[in-house]
């Protein structure tokens, strides 16, 4: 626990946004009546859904531009301590909260069995690598290496697959290293969308977020800074729809165009949240996602515990999350609208822990 220091308002908010956004879309009620914003796309394609994931990494990278500070004075031996420590607990809480709850009908379920890559794990890796590339090399270098981390990306799953569900390098190489049984199986096969192959390109949206992030810390809160981001979100966004026309806009495969959108969108999105709440002052509406800001880690992790609780837990023959969403929200307001309050009910009860927390001055950190 700690206090918080050398934060600025907008990263807090715009990391907040996404942690809410981020347990809404995980928390559908009943997944066939979703709002098809809040569902991700079936594979080629773009959805609200989509940004979540690239732009917490984005965040992660922004903050990274507070705390490499502290890093550059430390010894290579101190930094890299530092560095795999921290890499290997988010790894770890990753893991763990696949295994969760651990035991299956009074039997310890299987590690064998045990998603080994995911969200957090990929936080960890996309850290650990973007953190040492950015304590070793200058801005311009680590702009040159971004660009051939995306086009060696780009032709590696030209060259060793195709751009299916079934072919795809990601696929190959996740069977190869770890097997079937440790990957994700939510696409009806054994297939990761945070496998190992594909985490490379997502370490460019930390790599990203860090730049943008110094970049606001040097040329402060103001009307060119907004603008510059702006400038750049938009050739970023256009750079990612023209890639598209080689290699499609796709989530699940984390490809070179989807993170130059990402990025894109969420330099568009910062560079509005100054102009509003650190330029304009316009803060009404901020400490809600302020919350969710300041403890962001632990209530990912505190929603997701959650919900796989409430799976875990048997009400007449089914699991107390789809007795809940039936019964306390479809059955009154319909499939879609129902769903929805299900998954803003799970999201305000993890707000309010951390609203508890905040006026704690209770700030977790990994």
């Amino acid at each position: 626990m700690t206090e918080l220091k050398n934060r600025y308002l907008s990263l807090d908010v715009f990391r907040g946004l996404d942690v809410a956004l981020m347990i809404i879309v995980n928390s559908a009620g009943n997944g066939s009546t979703t709002f098809s914003p809040l569902l991700h796309a079936d594979w080629n394609g773009f959805t609200l859904t989509d940004l979540v994931f690239p732009t917490f990494l984005f965040v992660v990278g922004n903050s990274m531009s507070f705390s490499i500070k502290k890093y550059e004075a430390m010894g290579h031996a101190a930094f890299f301590k530092k560095i795999l420590k921290r890499t290997a607990l988010i790894f770890l809480l990753g893991f763990l909260m696949y295994w969760f709850p651990f035991f299956d009908d009074g039997q310890l379920k299987p590690l064998s069995e045990t998603r080994i890559f995911g969200v957090l794990q990929r936080i960890a890796l996309c850290y650990m690598f973007a953190s040492i590339i950015l304590h070793f090399v200058k801005t311009r270098t680590a702009i040159w290496l971004s660009l051939a981390f995306l086009v060696a990306y780009h032709l590696i799953l030209i060259g060793f697959g195709d751009l299916t569900l079934t072919g795809n390098a990601v696929l190959k190489l996740d069977e190869w290293l770890i097997g079937p049984k440790h990957m994700y199986h939510g696409e009806g096969i054994a297939f990761d969308p945070e496998g190992l192959l594909s985490t490379l390109p997502a370490i460019v949206n930390v790599i990203i977020g860090f730049l943008a992030g110094k970049f606001i810390q040097k040329n402060g809160q103001n009307f060119e800074t907004v603008s510059k981001l702006m400038m750049v979100g938009f050739a970023l966004v256009f750079a990612g729809l023209a890639w598209d026309l080689l290699l499609p806009i796709n989530k699940k495969l984390w490809t070179s165009s989807f993170v130059l959108l990402t990025c894109g969108i969420d330099l568009f999105a910062i560079a509005i949240l100054i102009y509003f709440l650190d330029m304009k002052k316009m803060t009404s509406w901020s400490y809600f996602f302020e919350v969710f800001g300041k403890n962001t880690l632990f209530i990912y992790l505190l929603s997701e515990i959650f919900v796989i609780s409430l799976y875990s837990i048997n009400t007449n023959g089914e699991s107390l999350y789809k007795w809940i969403a039936d019964n306390v929200f479809i059955s009154w307001s319909g499939g879609y609208v129902g769903s929805l309050l299900f998954a803003l009910w799970v999201m305000i009860t993890c707000w309010v822990v951390g609203y508890f927390m905040d006026k704690k001055k209770i700030y977790v950190k990994v």
